[in-house]
């Protein structure tokens, strides 16, 4: 950043990023675990706000390919095999995320529309649940049909959060 060359500090942020990746894999590690710690050193140095501006447009290719690649990974026809397992997860965690965080955020002295609002915003199985998902097979801590209703989840809950966000959000805002 002190070189004020963009270009330099994009290069070296990525460096950073992949060296830390591979150290955490070299160690038996998630490479996200090191792609993570790298993100937070960045940020730490006091440069954060400068190198997240370069870094935006690779974040959003890699994003791109992550879940293309995980999209591969779900079959359709495990979508409708395990059609009640997928809902009934969706279920509980939506609710439970919804309930959870809601209460969480009232705790912590939050208004009830606002912690209602947070759980709302909360009630989705999150892009890093794929990740823990993959390593926890390949630990062999999870089986492979395991993972795949997960990710059907995940992909059902996803889907359906802006919607129950919507919904949800009139239903408050008329109780009010």
């Amino acid at each position: 950043v002190r070189l004020k060359r963009p270009e330099t500090t994009l290069v070296a942020s990525l460096g950073i990023c992949f060296a830390f990746a591979l150290l955490a894999q070299a160690l038996g590690y998630s490479v996200a675990l090191g792609a993570f710690i790298a993100g937070s050193l960045i940020s730490e140095s006091g440069k954060g706000h400068a190198v997240i501006e370069l870094v935006r447009p690779v974040r959003d290719v890699f994003a791109a390919v992550f879940f293309v690649s995980v999209g591969m990974l779900i079959q359709p026809e495990l979508l409708w095999e395990y059609r009640v397992a997928i809902v009934l997860l969706v279920v509980v965690v939506v609710v439970g995320k919804l309930v959870s965080v809601s209460i969480g955020a009232f705790i912590a002295g939050q208004g009830t529309q606002t912690s209602i609002q947070a759980g709302m915003s909360m009630a989705q199985i999150g892009e890093f649940s794929f990740i823990l998902a993959a390593v926890s097979v390949q630990l062999g801590g999870m089986r492979q049909e395991t993972h795949d209703l997960i990710l059907a989840a995940a992909l059902l809950s996803i889907s359906l959060n802006p919607f129950v966000f919507a919904g949800l959000a009139t239903f408050v805002i008329s109780m009010a």
